[in-house]
């Protein structure tokens, strides 16, 4: 089989630190363009200043992985679908759930692939983890995401808009590996929202859930940690405590550990690759479902002023 004609679309931190090397590491894509308004600028490969100017060209596509912010994301996404390409959207999939779901209609009405990629699902040590928690009663749930958003997200003011998500651009990590590794689904009871004086999105929040046994799951996501970063998820089952570290990265068990290096990536587009060859679609919004919920139930409370 051919490689699949890719286009990156925004070519900020992420693409250049994470589509672009995965995307040479695996032969089942071939990368023809890069479309971006400022400085797209990548070395062999022709460079647009928009979609339309891309699709206006003699340069044949298959595919486009959107790296954009999440605000802009629909219109880009529909335009591709409508053209025939599948589309690899980077997290969270969209600025709302109703966009998501018509850009999922709409890839099925054209029979092309659309993948709602989740990036830390495919952390090494989270299928294991997986694994192990079919088998167990899980008793409690504790998902602790605290990271200094300085380092992480500097001068990123679409971050802090109402669509850019704030703490939960990182914590919908956190929410896509809990759903997907705990074997129940689970729902919000409670959440309080820390909002910067003069920001739209929160700086930190917390949050309780449970599940349809009354499991207490709860959630602690702060952007102003300083010093050592966490990025933990603890669940207590019958058989001893689990944890996952480094968002995913490593797997303590009672008897064993699994631990390995950024693979997520990788995964990522491997699995984009074996959806376009099945023809089939991976479209999960049970991450940004719950971030819609916190929004939607929680109080909001007004905190110190945030500058970069």
């Amino acid at each position: 089989m051919a490689p699949i004609r890719l286009a990156i679309v925004g070519v900020g931190k992420i693409a250049r630190d994470q589509h672009l090397p995965s995307i040479a590491g695996n032969p089942a894509f071939t990368l023809v363009a890069a479309v971006s308004r400022h400085d797209p600028q990548i070395e062999g490969v022709p460079s647009f200043a928009s979609l339309d100017e891309l699709f206006a060209s003699d340069v044949k596509v298959d595919a486009i992985a959107l790296c954009t912010p999440p605000q802009v994301r629909y219109e880009l996404a529909a335009k591709a679908l409508l053209r025939g390409c599948h589309v690899f959207l980077e997290k969270p999939p969209g600025a709302t759930l109703s966009e998501v779901e018509a850009l999922r209609a709409l890839a099925d009405e054209h029979r092309v692939t659309l993948f709602a990629s989740w990036h830390s699902r495919f952390a090494a040590g989270v299928a294991p983890a997986r694994a192990w928690l079919t088998e167990r009663d899980i008793r409690k749930v504790q998902i602790i995401w605290r990271e200094d958003v300085r380092v992480w997200h500097p001068g990123q003011a679409w971050i802090w808009e109402p669509e850019g998500l704030g703490v939960f651009d990182p914590g919908i990590n956190a929410l896509s590996i809990a759903t997907h590794i705990l074997p129940r689904p689970f729902f919000l009871t409670a959440a309080t929202l820390s909002v910067p004086a003069n920001r739209a999105a929160p700086i930190a929040a917390d949050l309780t859930f449970t599940d349809g046994a009354g499991t207490p799951i709860t959630m602690d996501l702060d952007w102003r940690q300083t010093g050592p970063q966490s990025w933990d998820i603890i669940v207590e089952t019958d058989a001893g405590t689990l944890r996952l570290a480094r968002g995913g990265a490593d797997l303590f068990l009672p008897d064993s550990t699994h631990s390995d290096g950024d693979v997520e990536y990788a995964g990522l587009y491997a699995h984009f690759a074996s959806l376009v060859a099945a023809g089939q679609s991976d479209v999960d919004v049970a991450p940004l479902r719950h971030v819609a919920d916190a929004n939607l139930r929680g109080t909001r409370i007004s905190v110190e002023a945030f500058e970069d």
